[in-house]
């Protein structure tokens, strides 16, 4: 039996030394095991799981999930402290200093007119705190980890700050065009066609930024909208007493088509 008091309530403290048994020799042989690369796309998942509680509205499915998130902090954090580097409390000291010094007009004398100024203010505190000299050490420190499409739209928006953008939605639709073709020919020619693959899907996160639409949010819910209506033409084939997989291309379209309608 490990040295522990049980509780009614516990908080981060009971959290940190909980993983510090679960660690420890005569704890957890898993947990003991466990390294910052083998648990990175744990840490990914619970963070899409919290993501999906808050898009629930679920207060009850967040606290739990923050809790999943939270113990992935804890873990790594305590890797880190078996290795001597930091704990949790130096990472908390380091979100500390850093909120403070990007809030000048909170914790400084800086005065701001609004959000725009505060953003414009952090992004330029950010880029001296991270020794980006060039607009495309900004565009470079964007991280590849990101999901692509949100990594493309957060590199788009640092190079319209640079002034490289166009004026409107017009250029991003004509240059999405512009890469349809170039993919056309990449897809004929049998060559290329995953750079030109990636250049038009790069175009269409610039249009989603233009008419301000989240690309990865429009995605989804396309992949949604494909879900709901391939049910639907499951449904009709099965209704019709004949298995999708022995249905022809036209008669499948047919039923597409039916179900598009509603």
């Amino acid at each position: 039996m490990v040295d522990f008091q049980y509780k009614e309530s516990y908080d981060v403290s009971d959290l940190e030394r909980i993983v510090a048994i679960l660690r420890a020799p005569g704890g957890c042989p898993w947990d003991a095991e466990q390294t910052h690369e083998s648990i990175r796309r744990n840490f990914l998942e619970e963070a899409y799981e919290a993501v999906e509680a808050i898009d629930e509205k679920s207060s009850e499915h967040l606290r739990e999930e923050l809790g999943d998130v939270m113990l992935q902090v804890v873990l790594h954090a305590r890797m880190e402290q078996e290795e001597g580097h930091f704990d949790l409390n130096g990472v908390a000291d380091g979100i500390c200093k850093k909120l403070i010094y990007r809030h000048p007009h909170v914790f400084g004398e800086v005065e701001v007119s609004g959000t725009g100024e505060v953003l414009s203010n952090w992004e330029a505190l950010k880029r001296k705190e991270k020794g980006q000299a060039t607009n495309t050490d900004a565009l470079s420190a964007v991280a590849r980890s990101l999901p692509a499409l949100w990594r493309a739209e957060k590199v788009q928006k640092k190079a319209r700050k640079a002034g490289f953008d166009w004026p409107d939605v017009s250029g991003a639709l004509d240059k999405m065009g512009e890469e349809l073709d170039e993919l056309r020919q990449a897809v004929d020619q049998e060559s290329n066609i995953e750079e030109e693959l990636g250049d038009l899907l790069f175009a269409a996160v610039n249009v989603s930024r233009f008419v301000h639409v989240d690309p990865e949010t429009a995605l989804t819910r396309a992949t949604d909208k494909f879900i709901a209506r391939f049910a639907k033409v499951e449904a009709l084939a099965k209704a019709q007493g004949k298995p999708m997989e022995e249905m022809t291309l036209a008669e499948l379209d047919a039923l597409w088509d039916k179900a598009k309608q509603g």
